[in-house]
């Protein structure tokens, strides 16, 4: 997403869609597991406009990361966002009231043998913020995204199942989800529900990190314009963590757990340098002179405040040698050119408080149309955080590790 906002009763973000393998139901986890991640692209996926990602009725056409797993007794395949900023994991229910539209059955909880709904007075009702009760004593939910997307239900436990890039299943028992029987937004009919992996309580890593070898996780996502037959990997758990040569880590700092940014991991962003030209990040705000910058795997553009991207903005705009294109409305306001190739732009340095990440053009400049490259970063002017897309956060293992609150990257092809 572009910027945060308030949706009662939560500042939450549409999500990188992630998908996994799916194998039967067999085996329990004890230690940690790797999975791999394959780019799905739709027709009828939202198109969004790079200078504003929060503007999802645009023309840019984005891939889409869905994660399967199984879900239930006998188990039953479900495909969800995957959400590093939200905590909820949920999926349509039958029945339902108001659901979207999409390819694949409801699941229903009556032919599940492992389903039980989560009573009222039960501490795990009362993980998520202002549950409601119903008149069947069972645990109501309402979860909004930054994007208006609702999803309302009820507060379930069930089993779970994927299947590692080993291929050996790995079960995991009791995890809370959300059964959602009135649910609308901006999803397409590939598309199931969301798997949050934020940092409450009720996210996937949270409940699973006892079982995996900790609460920790790592990534390596492809770039934008991969063929979509190749791979992203994640992992989870003991033997995520990102080891030698060329590791790079930085302080996770924690918002306040339930308020508005409880969720998201934050990062302090201290200067950005175009090629030998460095920038000291501005900060408008004491309350940001920490924390100032999140890293959103869900959303596509690197937004920066309006002083620090316009700067990076000319400084980028100097250094390629090429006129931009200012005559296509499609485009907007977007440092864009014309090129059959890969453009040849600028390194760009992120200086973050002890790693410095260098972006090349592949992470920069994305091709919305073909012959054309844009620079893939926007900016926000209402004070918020910046965001470090996922487009600048290909090729990069990233792994994120909760119990030391620490983020570490390592440069790396994630095609290999």
């Amino acid at each position: 997403m572009a910027y945060l906002i308030l949706l009662n009763p939560f500042f939450l973000f549409i999500s990188l869609f992630i998908l996994l393998i799916h194998l039967p139901v067999h085996q329990a986890v004890n230690s940690g597991f790797s999975v791999k991640l394959i780019r799905k692209n739709s027709t009828n996926t939202p198109f969004q406009r790079l200078t504003d990602a929060a503007q999802t009725n645009s023309y840019v056409y984005l891939g889409e990361y869905l994660l399967e797993l199984s879900i239930g007794t006998p188990p039953v395949n479900i495909y969800g966002i995957l959400d590093t900023s939200s905590d909820l994991i949920w999926t349509q229910c039958a029945p339902c009231l108001n659901c979207y539209k999409q390819l694949d059955p409801l699941f229903d909880p009556k032919k599940s043998s492992t389903y039980t709904d989560i009573s009222c007075q039960s501490d795990k009702c009362h993980l998520l913020i202002a549950p409601a009760c119903s008149g069947e004593n069972t645990c109501d939910y309402t979860y909004g995204y930054a994007d208006s997307s609702v999803t309302r239900g009820a507060l379930a436990s069930e089993t779970i199942t994927f299947k590692s890039s080993t291929g050996q299943p790995i079960q995991l028992n009791n995890i809370i989800f959300g059964c959602g029987n009135n649910n609308r937004g901006n999803f397409n009919d590939h598309e199931m529900g969301i798997i949050g992996l934020g940092r409450g309580p009720t996210s996937l890593i949270s409940q699973i990190g006892s079982s995996v070898g900790g609460k920790k996780f790592s990534q390596c996502l492809v770039p934008f314009h991969t063929d979509i037959s190749i791979s992203s990997k994640m992992s989870f758990g003991q033997g995520s963590e990102v080891l030698g040569d060329g590791v790079v880590s930085t302080p996770l700092v924690k918002g306040e757990i339930g308020s508005a940014y409880g969720t998201v991991y934050f990062v302090t962003l201290q200067g950005i340098s175009v090629e030998d030209t460095r920038f000291q990040i501005s900060n408008n705000s004491e309350t940001l002179s920490k924390g100032n910058m999140l890293i959103d795997s869900g959303t596509p553009s690197t937004i920066l405040q309006q002083e620090s991207y316009d700067q990076v903005f000319n400084e980028v705009r100097k250094r390629v040698p090429m006129n931009s294109i200012t005559d296509d409305p499609d485009l907007g306001p977007q440092l864009c050119y014309k090129t059959s190739t890969n453009l040849k732009g600028p390194m760009i340095t992120m200086h973050f408080e002890g790693a410095d990440i260098q972006l090349t053009p592949t992470q920069t400049f994305i091709p919305p149309k073909d012959g054309v490259f844009c620079f893939a970063f926007t900016n926000t002017s209402n004070g918020d955080p910046g965001t470090l897309g996922n487009f600048a956060q290909a090729n990069f293992l990233i792994g994120y590790d909760l119990e030391n609150d620490v983020v570490s990257f390592k440069p790396t092809d994630c095609t290999k």
